[in-house]
């Protein structure tokens, strides 16, 4: 596998997993079935459920595409098999300090797995490439749009191997 290629976690490729069956397996089949009735019923140049239908129809197959193609892409990486753990790398979660000692946690996840609100912060964002490779203790410096902000690593944890 292409050490190049965007990680991914095992739960976000299975998340991958399931939006591209769900689409496949349930959307696609009921969409094809409306534009059939609805090209049945005639003209089909102001009949609302076939335009509709095509519409969405060519939607997920976008969506098809882009899914497959990323799970293809993507390398998977479980973050419980790290084997340096005292370091910050692919899944850690890890606990920073600012200047006024305000902590925030946050999880380094793929990029398609990314939720700010939920401190789940994508592999290439900013934040995540100051932290790579910092170890207890380290300060980093990241540049986000407020200006450049100095953390400190005060904890960084892995998930357990199940």
């Amino acid at each position: 596998m292409d050490p190049k290629a965007p990680p991914i976690s095992p739960a976000g490729m299975a998340a991958l997993r399931k939006r591209y069956d769900h689409l496949l397996g349930t959307e696609r089949p009921a969409i094809v079935e409306i534009v059939s009735w609805a090209a049945g019923n005639g003209d089909r140049s102001e009949n609302g459920d076939y335009l509709y239908g095509r519409k969405r129809m060519r939607e997920i197959d976008r969506e098809l595409a882009f899914l497959a193609k990323r799970m293809k892409l993507c390398r998977v990486i479980d973050p419980s098999a790290q084997t340096d753990p005292g370091r910050v790398w692919f899944g850690a979660t890890v606990t920073i300090a600012d200047e006024d000692d305000e902590q925030r946690t946050i999880t380094l996840v793929g990029d398609d797995e990314q939720d700010a609100s939920k401190g789940l912060i994508g592999w290439s964002a900013p934040m995540a490439c100051a932290l790579r490779g910092a170890a207890l203790g380290d300060l980093r410096k990241v540049r986000l749009p407020g200006g450049e902000k100095e953390w400190e690593v005060v904890a960084i944890t892995y998930p357990q191997a199940l």
